[in-house]
């Protein structure tokens, strides 16, 4: 099996090329070619000849693609489109990382695949856009939906969380908006188990459940760290780019194919903080 990885030095692809190292892998990063520019992505992922194409490149700042929608749209959007057109030239099924964020979080329960998507900030609506490329330009795909990312090769909350606990005696986190954290290298062992399975969309995280600040206050209870994290309400924490107050993701898709799901966010997390 010949595996393609977009974006192989980034958080998720670097857990990515790890799990899949024992099969032929061809990591490409913005060195090797700009995925905006569609006769070279055409160009060299034809070149690879690829059995499976896993895109995990993306532009991942929320606030970000707020303040630029523009650059979110040509990475989040014409790249997908352009990585997804070379895919379908040479026949390369396409693996397209998304995320909970093209859900707007007024949904009671956790969103299933087949829920109305309707983001409320950029980058959610690039991401859309990208699935939206995906879905139009090949019939051969897996958009995996995900959330809340954290692993050991890229900044996120968890380090942020660790940061700031080491520079603070007391921070403030927001506990109205529930998600559920994923640990890369998880997310990327199930990649594995999917690809060769039926085509389609699959919310792929962590299982159960948390706010920003329940897992804030995982963060420190398993470091050991006593010092106080205090709730507060997005309205008292400005940030450019709205966020959904509730994107919990169900794996459906994955347990009517009868794939086994993620662990425990909880447990997840613990190994993550394992020296």
């Amino acid at each position: 099996m010949k595996i393609a990885l977009t974006g192989s030095d980034g958080m998720l692809g670097s857990d990515v090329s790890n799990v899949f190292k024992d099969v032929e892998l061809t990591p490409f990063t913005l060195n090797d070619f700009d995925i905006t520019d569609l006769d070279k992505t055409v160009s060299i992922i034809r070149d690879a000849k690829p059995d499976y194409l896993i895109h995990t490149a993306a532009f991942t700042d929320v606030d970000g693609s707020e303040l630029d929608p523009e650059k979110a749209y040509l990475i989040n959007g014409k790249g997908a489109r352009n990585v997804t057109m070379a895919c379908e030239e040479i026949g390369c099924p396409v693996i397209y990382i998304s995320t909970d964020y093209v859900f707007d979080g007024a949904k009671k329960g956790p969103y299933d695949e087949w829920d109305t998507t309707n983001p409320v900030n950029k980058y959610g609506l690039s991401k859309l856009l990208g699935e939206r490329f995906v879905m139009s330009l090949t019939n051969r795909f897996y958009i995996v939906r995900t959330s809340w990312l954290y692993g050991r090769n890229g900044k996120n909350f968890v380090g942020t969380i660790l940061r700031l606990l080491s520079e603070k005696e007391e921070i403030e986190v927001v506990d109205d908006q529930i998600g559920s954290p994923t640990y890369t290298y998880d997310l990327a062992v199930k990649l594995r188990e999917l690809i060769g399975r039926g085509y389609g969309i699959y919310h792929i995280t962590n299982t159960s459940q948390c706010s920003w600040h329940g897992f804030a206050v995982e963060i420190a209870k398993l470091k050991g760290i006593n010092k106080k994290v205090k709730p507060i309400t997005s309205d008292k924490f400005k940030r450019p780019a709205r966020r959904p107050s509730f994107s919990v993701l169900d794996s459906t898709m994955l347990r009517l194919e009868g794939i086994k799901e993620l662990r425990h966010w909880q447990e997840a997390l613990k190994e993550y903080l394992t020296p």
